[in-house]
């Protein structure tokens, strides 16, 4: 599996493409936002020679579904969400106005994410991880073959995410870190939500939200 990385609208969320040599591929945290933003999207999986399979949210705050509606009408096919995130992304526009931004409210219509299950696209497959503490019905996405995470905003590169907005929740954020994260391997690639990519065992050895749970 490859990735590409775009970090859309102002709040530079990290929107993903990952991708094998089938030329399949998913998008992780649709947040692109403006013209510019989506057809650099678009393009890129076009100039690549990339189908879109599938459009897949860690969690439904708006900063990262902003592009959602767009590309559910640009192509058919399946949105992945967790059901514990249906009130976020029913209410995703006008949480958005809350924080000064204009989005069109995306459709809700998606195909419920199951902790432990496993996404398929081309030759590659991603595990689910019900991770709840940012939000309720936030996942991780993991590559067991080449050692990817994708994190969302539960971890970042030194920093772990925010847990006071509506269903934020610290303690169970550290139960997700403890219970899914933490045994991963070592040399595991983050890819969070906001922020650089990282791996496993810098965070390990320097994120302090992470050092007394080792």
């Amino acid at each position: 599996m490859e990735c590409k990385t775009f970090y859309f609208n102002a709040l530079r969320t990290c929107c993903y493409v990952a991708y094998d040599d089938t030329g399949s591929c998913i998008i992780i945290d649709p947040g692109c936002f403006g013209e510019d933003e989506k057809r650099r999207l678009v393009h890129y999986m076009r100039d690549n020679q990339l189908t879109p399979r599938l459009i897949v949210n860690t969690h439904a705050h708006f900063d990262h579904l902003m592009g959602l509606r767009f590309l559910l009408d640009q192509y058919n096919i399946p949105f992945r969400l967790h059901s514990l995130e249906e009130h976020n992304l029913k209410s995703a526009s006008d949480i958005a106005r809350l924080f000064r931004f204009q989005m069109t409210q995306p459709k809700c219509d998606y195909i419920p994410l199951e902790d432990g299950e496993t996404l398929t696209f081309g030759n590659s497959t991603l595990k689910v991880f019900h991770t709840p503490g940012h939000s309720p019905g936030s996942v991780c996405l993991y590559d067991e073959q080449s050692n990817h995470l994708f994190t969302g905003d539960l971890l970042f590169a030194g920093s772990v995410g925010r847990t006071d907005l509506p269903g934020g929740d610290y303690d169970l954020l550290e139960k997700s870190l403890s219970e899914k994260i933490l045994p991963l391997p070592a040399q595991t690639v983050v890819l969070p939500g906001h922020g650089p990519a990282t791996t496993l065992a810098e965070e390990l050895a320097h994120n302090p939200y992470l050092l007394h749970l080792s």
